[in-house]
């Protein structure tokens, strides 16, 4: 399907409308009044959305997308046209008028992704917008609530701000680097003769900042900007300050971290130095304050030479050997009016990294939780435990009492606990030592690198009382804090001293789930604490030992991130980060920003083949979940790009060989068949992509292609004696499986072989890893055998999300067995949440959806589950499906069914009939199915068939739906 755009809606709507009838589709089926609109008035469209955000702030799109919830709660309601007003203030839209656009009443369906299509948007203006619709009857809906975006600065010539800098220089040699280097203070003091009306503040550090009016923080972002391949693409962001500012004198301060744009030399797995490979220099600030009076007039405060820059109490920062703070370096009111700077030096102009700011389309970072510990030990004499009882990702805030001045404080985090010999109840950090940077390992980290790279963070007390801290510029990812230094004249630390702040991006929540299983209950729980932990302004790979964005595990978890929260604005990032640091050659790298990681890669820094599948692959997802097409088109050239590099190393066998495979299996990797299966991976999107946008000769090509290496990889792996592929691994018949690699005549014997595997070769268990475990449930969902995968997921012993909880765990592991070497915070095993929403609860796009407009229900009961539900907000509006057994305790009274589907969207129900022979299917009462065979009617509902899986299936329209199963 192609979402019509506004030009051509009115066209395309019609020629829908007049095919439906035609029809007489069922999903559709409304009763038309031959008399045209009734008086019914729809109610007004809701959630509404630009650019994937409530009211965006800054926003730099010149033709922002719009997108909304129709109103309309009717049983198979459609939107047949819409029309939206936008103003540059409340009062017009209120007194029915649209003084910027009007788009007039649009024949068309389309709620979504509908692009802005008047004057072009001017830098910093605030547009207010709403949107009504009409229903296929011709009725009207109310005006929605009126919702705004603001633009940023949209030219080059709207900055006067400079960038600047430190005088102070770079260090000269390695070791250097891990020496005291205060993180500078920057501060401009001016005088307001008006009270503002508006004041916005356009503003940007590298590699972070924290910035402050009059004393006080500005916003709650934190960790800002977004890391971005610098040289290509720069963030900034707008705050509105306008109740932070005085008639009077004011002062601006910002405070300035090392972040990724000036990182220690700290050599990763003793051999990647992100200095030889990332944009770096010293930190550096840019920042223009917009001030605006009632009389019209306006006054800018823009960075430059004419700023002070000092330095601050933060003497050591980085991303991953944690922060010093010393106390006794404060400058007091510093970022207020009237300090006098004394030993302060003039600012120094700086080099732009790249060729213009952008706005940020991701979340921002915020504090989004607060935990307070469960316990705090004293473990040694002068050795306390703080067990904040959940592994997370952030910062510890600590209330320190008064001590002598100098008493240092050290933090120091970790995963586990030590759990015998000389060090038992100890924090534990080797699961999350920065970089492998383990002296017991003999990797170095380079000159001046401690021997052992833990996470740290270090205060210093100024004598002064008590006082509060927290870091700034870091982030670490632990549940122990293990504290030393505490002053010896004071009481010993309690839990009311700690507050664990857990950070991340602040992403909507979308979806929920909850079943009968306790089990599934603490797994999907567990797996949320994991996602939350690796979503910062990139999706990580874990938030202690790397903190990279590696592809692959993209690919395997993006599908239940999709799930779980809004990831439309984070996902766009992704992809333009993958897309900036394609490597000159067209490969893909292995994570993005890139960092000169290219394990097993094809060369010229590209990543393995799997890897560099992140681009195209949340591409396809943001189509499907959200109904992205410009994404689609701005990415297709390097999509494209990469296919060619691709195939310009393909074998003489037209495969690709090399690669990493599926990662942390329990099997041995088929290298060589996973490598392949991802080259035909690429093609094979590449070519929907071309399809989609219109590229008739790409499509063709690009669809040669990969039926081309389909071929090849026919004639290579599958034993057609056998059914297996390459030497039979679970992952090796996933992959041919779930990527359509096996013609109809093997699908049989292939999947025989898979059950197999589980069953008799491995005991009922999985053996995957990274890619294959998510290709294990859907496989089996797929293939009618949820029985199997449901006994995979109730396993307690290894390998299984079981035995993790078994062992305390509360975030998911990197490798089955755990263990004190690898990460204990990884997001690549929470794709099992995928299988909860789309085989437990049942909630699934259809083939060929385009953000969900066509949604399949199709919720499986298996094991001794007695009841499930599951919800996710999809771009339309919220989708829901609840199952519950009935009768006696294993369901032999029968089954009810709950579904909820948005209007403007359409279903298959497929309704679980517990295996019976000759089911009755009810909805709302009114028998639908008797015997097996259609025996009466609903409003939107059509009974289409038994389904060979036990189901009964339903075409269904919008609305709410209770079907009931005897």
């Amino acid at each position: 399907m192609t979402i019509p755009t506004p030009a051509t809606a009115r066209t395309v709507a019609l020629f829908c409308l007049a095919g439906a009838l035609l029809i007489g589709g069922p999903l559709r089926a409304r009763a038309h009044s031959s008399s045209g609109p009734s008086d019914r008035r729809l109610e007004a469209p809701h959630r509404l959305r630009c650019e994937y955000r409530e009211a965006p702030l800054g926003m730099d799109v010149k033709k922002p997308r719009l997108s909304w919830a129709v109103g309309d709660t009717s049983r198979g309601a459609m939107q047949s046209a819409y029309q939206i007003q936008v103003a540059g203030s409340p009062k017009p839209l209120a007194n029915g008028e649209a003084d910027v656009w009007d788009s007039g009443k649009v024949e068309s369906d389309q709620s979504i992704q509908v692009p802005y299509d008047g004057p072009a948007l001017q830098s910093g203006e605030r547009y207010w917008w709403r949107v009504r619709t009409w229903n296929e009857e011709g009725d009207a809906s109310a005006w929605s609530d009126a919702r705004w975006w603001e633009m940023g600065l949209l030219k080059e010539s709207d900055w006067q701000a400079n960038w600047i800098s430190s005088p102070e220089p770079l260090p000269q040699r390695p070791e250097q680097f891990y020496e005291d280097d205060p993180a500078p203070l920057f501060r401009k003091g001016f005088s307001l003769e008006k009270q503002p009306e508006r004041a916005r503040l356009y503003v940007s550090g590298l590699g972070y900042y924290e910035a402050r009016l009059n004393g006080e923080k500005v916003g709650e972002r934190v960790l800002d900007p977004g890391w971005t391949s610098y040289d290509h693409r720069t963030y900034y962001s707008t705050y509105d300050v306008t109740g932070q500012l005085r008639e009077g004198d004011n002062a601006l301060g910002v405070m300035l971290g090392n972040g990724w744009y000036n990182p220690r030399p700290l050599q990763l797995f003793g051999q990647y130095n992100l200095r030889d490979h990332l944009t770096v220099g010293r930190p550096r600030l840019i920042a223009q304050l917009v001030v605006d009076y009632a009389d019209g007039t306006r006054e800018v405060i823009a960075s430059g030479e004419d700023w002070q820059v000092g330095e601050g109490p933060i003497v050591r920062n980085g991303v991953y050997l944690g922060e010093h703070y010393d106390a006794r370096k404060e400058q007091p009111g510093w970022a207020r009016p009237g300090f006098e700077a004394e030993g302060w030096n003039d600012a120094v102009r700086a080099e732009a990294t790249a060729q213009h700011l952008a706005w940020q389309p991701q979340p921002a970072i915020k504090v989004t939780k607060r935990l307070e510990p469960t316990s705090v030990t004293e473990v040694r004499p002068d050795t306390f435990v703080v067990d904040f009882g959940q592994n997370f990702a952030g910062w510890v805030k600590m209330r320190a009492p008064g001590g002598p001045r100098g008493t240092r404080i050290n933090l120091f985090y970790g995963e586990l606990l030590h759990t015998d010999g000389a060090k038992e109840g100890l924090v534990n950090g080797f699961t999350s030592v920065v970089g492998h940077i383990k002296e017991r390992w003999g990797l170095s980290g380079g000159p001046g690198a401690p021997p052992t790279a833990w996470q740290e963070d270090t205060f210093i007390l100024d004598g002064e009382g008590a006082q509060t801290f927290r870091p700034h510029f870091t982030f670490h990812g632990f549940r122990y804090a293990q504290v030393t230094g505490w002053p010896e004249d004071q009481p010993p630390p309690t839990k009311e001293d700690f507050t664990g702040l857990r950070l991340s991006a602040d992403l909507d929540k979308t979806g929920s789930f909850a079943s009968s299983s306790a089990l599934f209950t603490k797994i999907q729980e567990m797996t949320e604490w994991t996602f939350l932990s690796n979503v910062f302004s990139i999706q990580s790979d874990c938030p202690h030992r790397e903190k990279f964005a590696y592809g692959g595990d993209i690919v395997a978890s993006a599908e239940a991130f999709l799930f779980n929260y809004g990831m439309g604005g984070f996902y766009t990032k992704t992809a333009r980060d993958f897309a900036a640091d394609q490597r000159p050659n067209g490969g893909m790298p292995e994570t993005a920003p890139y960092n000169g990681i290219a394990v097993e890669g094809l060369g010229g820094g590209s990543g393995p083949v799997g890897w560099q599948l992140a681009h195209p692959s949340v591409q396809e997802k943001m189509w499907r979940f959200y109904g992205d097409r410009r994404l689609l088109e701005e990415q297709y050239a390097a999509t494209k790009r990469t296919v060619e590099f691709l195939r310009a190393r393909a074998g003489d066998d037209g495969l690709i060989e090399k690669g990493i495979s599926d990662h942390a299996s329990v099997d041995p990797k088929p290298v060589e068949l996973t490598s392949a299966a991802f080259y035909y991976k690429h093609a094979r999107l590449l070519a929907g992509f071309a399809e989609r946008l219109g590229k008739a000769d790409d499509a063709r090509e690009y669809g040669a292609l990969a039926e081309e290496i389909k071929a090849a990889f026919q004639e290579r792996f599958f034993k057609p004696q056998t059914g297996a592929f390459g030497f039979h691994t679970q992952a090796s018949q996933l992959f041919a499986l779930d990527y359509g690699l096996v013609a109809p005549e093997q699908e049989q014997q292939a999947l025989d072989m898979l059950l197999a595997g589980i069953e008799d070769v491995h005991g009922g268990h999985l053996s995957t890893g990274i890619f294959g475990t998510e290709m294990l449930f859907d496989v089996l969902r797929r293939q009618g055998h949820s029985e199997v995968a449901y006994d995979v997921a109730t396993r307690r012993d290894y390998p299984g999300w079981g035995k993790m909880l078994d062992e305390g765990a509360t975030t998911l592991w990197e490798f089955w067995r755990g263990g004190t070497g690898p990460s204990h915070n990884h997001p690549m095993f929470g794709s099992i949440s995928e299988w909860f929403y789309r085989t437990l609860a049942g909630i699934n796009p259809a083939p060929g959806a385009v953000g969900f407009d066509e949604i399949v229900i199709a919720p499986r009961p298996v094991g001794d589950l007695k009841h499930a539900r599951g919800h996710y907000d999809s771009i339309r509006g919220e989708i829901s499906s609840r199952w519950e057994k009935t009768g006696s305790e294993n369901g032999d009274g029968g089954l009810t069914l709950d579904v909820t589907i948005p209007a403007n969207a359409t279903a298959e129900v497929r309704v679980p009939t517990l295996d019976r022979e000759a089911p009755t299917v009810r909805e709302s009462g009114t028998v639908l199915v008797r015997g097996g065979e259609s025996a009466g009617s609903a409003e939107a509902v059509e009974f289409v068939r038994m389904g060979e899986r036990g189901a009964a299936v339903f075409d269904v329209g919008a609305g709410q739906y209770r079907f009931s199963v005897e």
